[in-house]
């Protein structure tokens, strides 16, 4: 298959070779794909997400939050319940290290 008839096939009917073909015959040069680290903040919701986040039961996590020791990582809009798991875990003394 020369290069025109390639050009005039659907996008979709093309093998991966005759792509990679395509592109290379128009220099597009591959780029290697780097993986995404997230490095953003882990939340968990509610307090049960409290009670999975130090394994304990929703009334101790109950208290937890109760108790003001947290209350730094704590949203609360309303009813719903967001906690910055790494700040909690912090304040709460079972993880070291991290913030300032």
């Amino acid at each position: 298959m020369n290069i025109n008839e390639l050009k005039e096939k659907p996008l979709w009917q093309m093998t991966g070779e005759e792509l990679l073909c395509l592109l290379q015959r128009e220099g597009v040069k591959e780029q290697s794909v780097t993986p995404v680290i997230d490095t953003s903040k882990k939340y968990v919701y509610g307090i049960a997400g409290i009670a999975r986040l130090f394994g304990c039961s929703i009334p101790t996590a109950n208290r937890i939050k109760q108790s003001g020791k947290i209350e730094k990582a704590i949203t609360q809009i309303g009813r719903k319940i967001i906690i910055d798991a790494d700040l909690a875990l912090e304040l709460a003394g079972r993880k070291t290290g991290g913030r300032k």
